[in-house]
Order: structure tokens, then sequence, then C-alpha cells
């Protein structure tokens, strides 16, 4: 069943993670409201839900509702209008503190008193933002994996004041939109998932970059041995480079250590403008990079 306008959730960032998080929260019946920035974003994001919806709903990997949101997903033209009268506010812009920053400040002054406020960042803790957060007993991190369709879980961790019924909100609406939630015990920069994966991806990197193997011989090997279907290459691709390089530069900023610093492979590689599959270029060439062909990894 669908639920009531008053269930709205607001999604603030129209890029890869936030139409992923809006097709994948509606599929199961949550009206979301849309924001960005720039309008052409939100407009190039409904196009690919309506696009993947009707893809995914005829693969059984969304319900069959997905293939017609149109009366749950809505563009908002200005950020008060996406959060006005929402329960829930998603913040899926870049991993940049000082965006975050700016936009929290005037989500607490714009937003109800009610609103659980919440970052999709896993490399920023929400305690950062509380000093500009009216209310930070409703602020708290909930990170989406990208593909929730596919990654299912649901990382939710509190700001250190955050009240624990607005967690089990967050994590009741996941569990009815197909994911499973999984709340961090203690603060910790990536979470749970990502904190591991963060030491996978700089080894892979340093691999790579000091010329021990290529990135498609490091994916082979590692989907042959952890009978994966993705490697750590084609997933950063996947991800997004410059997304990728923010996070690397926040872990090495948080660390302290010069081991945790992004090799200059990957800077490159951003400066050069590629960034992986939105590009068309990045460690593999789109559309049709080598992970994808028939055989491989055996190839």
């Amino acid at each position: 069943m669908y639920m009531n306008e008053s269930d709205a959730v607001a999604i603030i960032g129209a890029g890869t993670m936030g139409w992923q998080i809006a097709l994948q929260l509606a599929a199961y019946g949550t009206p979301i409201r849309l924001y960005d920035r720039d309008p052409a974003i939100v407009d190039t994001a409904l196009g690919r839900i309506r696009e993947q919806g009707a893809t995914l709903a005829a693969e059984d990997l969304l319900p069959e509702r997905a293939a017609n949101l149109g009366d749950l997903v809505h563009g908002a033209a200005t950020l008060q209008a996406a959060v006005d009268g929402c329960w829930y506010v998603i913040e899926a812009i870049p991993e940049r503190m000082e965006l975050k920053l700016e936009l929290f400040a005037e989500l607490s002054h714009i937003a109800g008193p009610e609103t659980i406020l919440a970052t999709n960042s896993s490399s920023f803790k929400s305690r950062h933002l509380a000093d500009v957060t009216r209310h930070p007993e409703r602020l708290m991190n909930s990170h989406y994996y990208n593909v929730p369709w596919r990654r299912s879980g649901l990382e939710l961790m509190s700001c250190g004041v955050t009240d624990a019924r607005h967690i089990e909100r967050v994590a009741a609406l996941a569990r009815r939109s197909g994911l499973v939630p999984v709340v961090a015990e203690a603060e910790s920069t990536g979470f749970v998932f990502n904190r591991v994966w963060h030491a996978v991806k700089r080894e892979s990197l340093k691999v790579v970059a000091e010329g021990v193997a290529s990135a498609e011989d490091v994916d082979r090997l590692w989907c042959l041995s952890m009978e994966a279907s993705i490697g750590p290459f084609a997933m950063m691709d996947r991800v997004g480079l410059d997304v990728v390089l923010d996070i690397e530069r926040h872990y090495a900023s948080q660390s302290g250590d010069s081991n945790d610093a992004p090799p200059q492979l990957l800077v490159d590689m951003v400066a050069r403008g590629e960034l992986g599959r939105k590009s068309g270029r990045g460690f593999y060439t789109y559309p049709s990079p080598a992970w994808e062909r028939p055989g491989w990894p055996r190839s």
C-alpha cells in the first residue's frame, strides 16, 4: 500500500546516491521529494528513476510499482518545498564538509523541530554537524549503499546524542523498504563496512600505483578468491573516483597517518576527468569494461 503524504521523505542531492535512494524507498511506497540546487540534475534523476524502475521491476529486483513511480517521486523547486512536512530528510550531496555544514545549518532553520535530519555520509560523522543543528537529538548518519536493490544494507549511527527512538524509526522504514538496517554501537569513521572497505581500497590502489599488478588483475584475483562478482576497482569506478578521492582524503585527515593519503595515481586520474562509469573512463573504459565480458574473471 502507498503511504500517506505525511510519510514523505526528502532527499537533498539528486546525484548518483540521491536518485538511487529515492527509487529504493519509493518502490516500497514512500512518497519522495527530491531536491538539488541544479534543476537539470533533478530532471536527469527523475529520468533515471523512470528508466531503472521499469528495468528493475521487470527483473524482480524491486516491486512491480517501481515501473511507475510518477505519483510518488516529485522534484522540488526549492529546499523549503522539499522539506515542508517531511518527517525524515536525507542529505546526499558531495563529500565536502563545508557543503554539509552550510546545508545542515539551513535545514535546521527551515525543517520542523520534529524532523529527523540525516547525512548519507559514511566518511563524515554526524556529530561534526551538531553545532549547526538546532535539535541534535534528531541528527544522525543513515548510510545507504550504492545500488541499494543489490546491496541492501543500511548503516545507522548516532551523532552522540541522537534519540534512540529516531534511529529505530529510520530502521523501521528500512525494513519495510527491502533493506537490512545495522546500527553502529560506537562512533566510527566509515561505520562498519566502509571502515573495512577503506583498507581494501587503500591497499588495492597501492598495489597498482607501485606497479605490482594492473587494476584488472587485482579485480580478477579478488573475484576468484572472494567468490565476488565485482572487484575493488570496478566498485570504485561505480562510486565515482572523485567521490573516492574526497573520502580517502578525509580518512587521511582524520587518522593523521601519511599511509592513508591517496596515491598520486588517483589524484591524477580525477584531475584528467577520469571519474569512472559516470565519465565513461576510470580504471576501466565504459560502457563495456573487461569485468563485464562473458567468462571474466577467468578469461
